[in-house]
């Protein structure tokens, strides 16, 4: 189990922070037997593909620069012009071939560990050229690691080149009986199915590789437990981190009321710049519950998602302020204002019969008689002798 240099094992999963962190630093997993293997696959691949067409521009470059004119010969800016002419000439066959080099040396890293750019990756570091450190390396698990991979890459390597050449020894031995060219064009096919299979071979040492070089990343970032502790108590005293903490409870809660809105018994306005949503299922609430809770934007969309699903709305400001400077949101009412609840309440009850047909339309309570104490400004602050003037009237 690897130490930290306080003692303590690191057995802790790396944070975001810290993987993020590691990766500003260019510290991500890489595998080389995968780019080598892609680049071996790749070049295989592409000379079977163009190696045709590649052949012959460069045996009609031979015969342009061997074909030389007499007075060519005698002209120093003729020979130069005709070497930078099949220098071109060179390039542009090969071009094709190195594109596909390049887009393959692209891959590799792509595909492990994405693509990533860090100057802090090549800066020089007098811990590098510590020779101990060296040493440690040279005796350490990945170095065990290492030694395995060359000693399978050889074994796997050599057993498939030697089952190839097994397999082709009889067309291998055709070869002296045929004529010249047609000889070394099947050489040329032979050869490179050989080289295509030796390469392929290697794609078994590259699935192997990567799950070890994300399992080896992973570990070198294990934290100990107190590094977590000392990360989460440093993001946590943060400002930016609190309010963006804060901003997303808000939305969850938001996000959470909305939801629950719809099996409010009642929506108490102010009118527009309160609102509270209540429940109240006497065999499961031993008191009206606050389902949501808002003011003005939010009191804005509750009126109109109650309105949406049939919630009874009433305007009773002084109730509505009561409730929300004094209730906080999935939490039963104060004992203080049963009274006037329930005298909401006995409305929405009547107002439901009525709407099944089995009692008369109710009138709306036009006094909702909240306790003095419970009198509250639009800032929360209580307005004492105000008494019951603002109770407001029902919508």
């Amino acid at each position: 189990m690897a130490e930290s240099e306080t003692g303590q094992e690191r057995t802790e999963e790396p944070t975001q922070r810290r993987l993020t962190k590691a990766r500003e630093e260019g510290q991500v997993a890489r595998s080389r037997e995968l780019n080598t293997t892609l680049l071996l696959l790749a070049g295989v691949g592409g000379l079977m593909a163009m190696g045709g067409e590649l052949g012959q521009a460069l045996a009609e470059l031979m015969r342009a620069s061997f074909a030389l004119e007499r007075a060519a010969a005698f002209d120093d800016h003729a020979l130069v012009d005709g070497l930078f002419t099949g220098l071109r000439r060179v390039l542009a066959t090969f071009l094709p071939l190195f594109l596909l080099w390049f887009l393959a040396a692209l891959l590799g890293p792509l595909l492990l560990g994405g693509a990533l750019f860090s100057g802090r990756a090549i800066r020089p570091q007098g811990s590098r050229l510590n020779p101990l450190k060296g040493l440690k390396r040279m005796v350490s698990v990945n170095a065990l690691v290492e030694l395995g991979k060359s000693v399978a890459k050889f074994l796997l390597v050599g057993g498939v080149a030697l089952v190839c050449l097994l397999g082709l020894e009889p067309a291998l031995l055709q070869l002296g009986a045929m004529p010249l060219q047609p000889a070394l064009e099947r050489a040329l096919r032979l050869s490179s199915w050989t080289v295509l299979a030796v390469s392929s071979s290697l794609i078994v040492i590259a699935l192997v590789d990567v799950p070890w070089q994300l399992h080896s990343h992973r570990k070198k970032l294990r934290m100990t437990r107190q590094e977590v502790l000392d990360e989460f108590k440093d993001s946590e005293g943060k400002p930016e981190v609190k309010g963006r903490l804060r901003q997303l409870q808000r939305e969850m809660a938001q996000r959470r009321m909305m939801e629950a809105l719809p099996e409010a018994d009642v929506l108490i306005t102010n009118p527009e710049h309160f609102a509270v949503a209540l429940r109240y299922r006497p065999e499961e609430d031993a008191a009206p519950v606050v389902v949501a809770r808002g003011t003005d934007q939010v009191a804005l969309r509750m009126r109109e998602l109650g309105d949406q699903h049939d919630v009874v709305r009433l305007s009773v400001p002084l109730l509505a302020r009561a409730i929300y400077y004094t209730t906080e949101l999935d939490q039963p009412i104060p004992a203080g204002l049963y009274a006037a609840v329930a005298q909401v309440l006995a409305y929405v009850f009547q107002l439901r019969a009525h709407r099944r047909g089995q009692a008369e339309a109710p009138e709306p309570p036009r006094q909702v008689e909240v306790p003095e104490r419970w009198h509250f400004d639009s800032r929360g602050r209580p307005l004492g002798g105000a008494g019951g003037q603002d109770s407001g009237s029902a919508l």
